[in-house]
């Protein structure tokens, strides 16, 4: 399942026209899976270009057999964790069959178009949920110069911790409160140190928005049983956009254990799983570590992950203001950034996290990280981009912003690009900054309410 296959051949069109549009985030050579509501009734899909192939329809339409028939029944709930639990061979039967039913030439095109008719609907006109049943979500810690900058803004003598570059640093996240693409972000109530340094309560005033890319775990690992580096990426189903937004006044005040309220109150996912065999003509080494920096212990080393554990994925972040949007002007773009910009790849976050026993199980969620490099324009937080707050970041129209502010709406995006292979995207990964509800006030308690209702 890890070659090259008919389905990534650089020369194959659909007949579904928007897919062959140039840079197109959904092309036939992609095909990533995703959730969403029709007529009421959550479906599995499969994006192709502006339309979805409704997996239900596709299934009783009965132009499925064998593998690609068994892997969509698993799909068929709603959501993608039995697919995505099944051996790699099933949904790789099921993505080779799409390829052959949508691609422009396919055989007996008249009669195939005509049964899928029903088959696809328009992206618009279906609301995107997430693409399965997320259970545990662990976020990572591997960009070296966003840890650095970070380490500095807070004044610590050391600004890189001790065990940064010998294993990929992590804490654990709350699935609870990560939500699609699209989703209001209310912002949180919390304690931190005001200007006068007093601990106060109230909305958070330092808002940021963190970009990264997260993995989706397909098959697990029992209990008590590691992931070796080298198998590694067959555990992952398939990427996808996160924003992990953060509250930085509550997370510096708060952080003693790890990240708490500062991260738990809202994250953001992109709808659509781009999935690992899709990304197989954009692999690249892994990240080249700098001379004297401590060996790789053995059990993150490993030949295959060198030699091709890095992505070729360059990801932004636009920001969109009321006043630009009232204005009818575009978001303007803050971050360019590149995925080798990580010290540490998937795999070795992977490895690391079940080396101890841990059980890794279908569904969980693996976050990078914040995908920060070196040049000023690659730095994927406002918190970065502004010095800490020091240099207010211009946004056009005489705009300026240390924090996000009420109102705003950052989107995330990303695209892998390879010399050779046809560029696909992962969709947009949006968040809009609602006001915080104040405590005791009507709002709050209504929206208690409806939560109990």
């Amino acid at each position: 399942m890890n070659e090259l296959n008919p389905t990534h051949d650089p020369s194959r069109r659909s007949w579904v026209q928007s897919a062959n549009q140039p840079g197109h985030d959904f092309p036939i050579q992609n095909l990533p899976f995703g959730a969403f509501l029709r007529d009421g009734e959550a479906r599995t899909g499969v994006a192709i270009g502006e339309r979805i192939v409704d997996l239900r329809a596709l299934f009783d339409a009965q132009l499925l057999d064998g593998n690609a028939a068994l892997a969509c029944q698993t799909a068929l709930g709603g959501e993608l964790n039995g697919l995505m639990g099944m051996d790699a061979r099933y949904p790789s039967a099921l993505r080779a069959r799409l390829s052959e039913l949508l691609r422009a030439d396919a055989p007996e095109l008249a009669r195939l178009r005509e049964r899928t008719a029903g088959i696809l609907v328009d992206a618009a006109d279906v609301t995107m949920l997430l693409p399965c049943r997320i259970g545990d979500y662990s976020d990572f810690l591997t960009s070296l110069h966003h840890t650095e900058r970070h380490g500095r803004f807070k004044g610590l003598a050391d600004p890189l911790p001790a065990a940064f570059k010998s294993l990929p640093i992590a804490y654990h996240g709350r699935a609870s409160s990560i939500c699609v693409s699209g989703a209001a972000v209310v912002r949180p109530n919390g304690q931190y140190r005001d200007s006068a340094g007093q601990v106060v309560f109230g909305p958070a005033p330092a808002l940021d928005f963190e970009l990264e890319l997260a993995a989706f775990i397909g098959r697990g690992n029992a209990l008590g049983r590691p992931i070796g580096i080298d198998s590694a990426r067959d555990h992952i189903f398939g990427y996808c956009l996160l924003n992990d937004w953060s509250a930085k006044s509550m997370q510096w005040w708060e952080q003693v254990l790890g990240p708490f309220l500062g991260k738990s109150f809202h994250s953001t996912l992109s709808p659509w799983l781009v999935t690992a065999q899709a990304l197989l003509p954009f692999r690249l080494a892994a990240p080249v570590r700098a001379a004297g920096d401590p060996p790789l212990l053995p059990h993150l080393h490993g030949a295959s992950d060198r030699a091709s554990g890095g992505l070729d994925l360059v990801l932004e972040a636009r920001l969109s203001t009321a006043r630009q949007r009232a204005a009818g002007r575009a978001p303007v773009r803050i971050t360019r950034t590149h995925l080798q910009n990580l010290y540490w790849t998937f795999a070795q976050m992977v490895t690391h996290h079940a080396s101890n026993g841990c059980n890794l199980r279908c569904g969980d969620l693996i976050g990078s990280g914040t995908i920060s490099g070196a040049d000023d324009l690659s730095r994927a937080c406002l918190t970065e981009l502004t010095n800490a707050g020091k240099d207010p970041l211009s946004v056009g129209d005489d705009e300026t912003r240390t924090a996000l502010e009420d109102g705003d709406e950052i989107i995330l995006s990303a695209r892998a690009e390879h010399p050779g292979a046809v560029s696909i995207g992962f969709g947009e990964c949006r968040g809009r900054i609602a006001p915080a509800l104040i405590f005791g006030s009507a709002e709050c308690d209504s929206a208690d309410a409806a939560r109990e209702a």
